[in-house]
């Protein structure tokens, strides 16, 4: 998928969960990469998804994305927050793919959401299997969220980035995910009874 978008350059940098990856084109951004076990296992995952195209120095729009990333993932708030306006190059994106990253681009840190939702507000209820094979798929997390997708129990539900749902947990532990209108996913209970 990512190998048909047009890849000029990618580089790997570093945040507040590990070595991260980003790639771009004439168009965009062609891939973000979440860490791997460590940074040779980053820069051979992006070899792999990025074969023809040399580590490189990225121009200023990208560090510019990078910047917003690393401050996303060191929880600091950015501008707009959900990095929607960060140009992504999609022609190699299937078009339903297409259509649950631009929805989830929508979804402000720390919100979150189900797949069956993520399906119905696309206007196919039946499809919460395909909204998370679309997200299994996103070749440009954390840019677009799919750590803000959940099953529909609740719990954190499947994610392939590597440490898996520990990393999805994690991603939304910076952002200080809640529940309604409840405490947050990781706020602690709170001890003895009331006053």
């Amino acid at each position: 998928m990512a190998g048909t978008m047009p890849t000029i350059g990618y580089t790997l940098f570093d945040t507040a969960i590990g070595t991260c990856g980003i790639a771009w084109g004439p168009s965009g951004l062609t891939g973000v990469q979440l860490p791997e076990e460590d940074a040779a296992a980053t820069r051979a995952r992006m070899e792999r998804r990025f074969p023809q195209v040399a580590e490189c120095t990225p121009s200023e729009p990208v560090q510019h994305a990078i910047g917003r990333i690393v401050d996303l993932l060191e929880g600091r708030p950015t501008q707009p927050a959900d990095l929607s306006d960060l140009p992504l190059d999609m022609s190699g994106v299937p078009p339903f793919h297409q259509r649950v990253y631009a929805l989830a681009r929508q979804m402000a840190p720390g919100e979150t959401t189900t797949y069956g939702e993520m399906a119905r507000r696309l206007g196919e209820p039946g499809a919460a299997r395909a909204v998370g094979q679309a997200l299994g798929h996103n070749p440009f997390a954390p840019v677009v969220p799919c750590h803000r997708i959940l099953a529909a129990d609740g719990r954190s539900g499947g994610f392939s980035a590597s440490g898996g749902a520990r990393t999805k947990l994690r991603l939304l532990e910076i952002e200080g995910a809640r529940f309604g209108d409840g405490p947050g996913l990781f706020d602690a209970e709170p001890q003895g009874g009331a006053p």
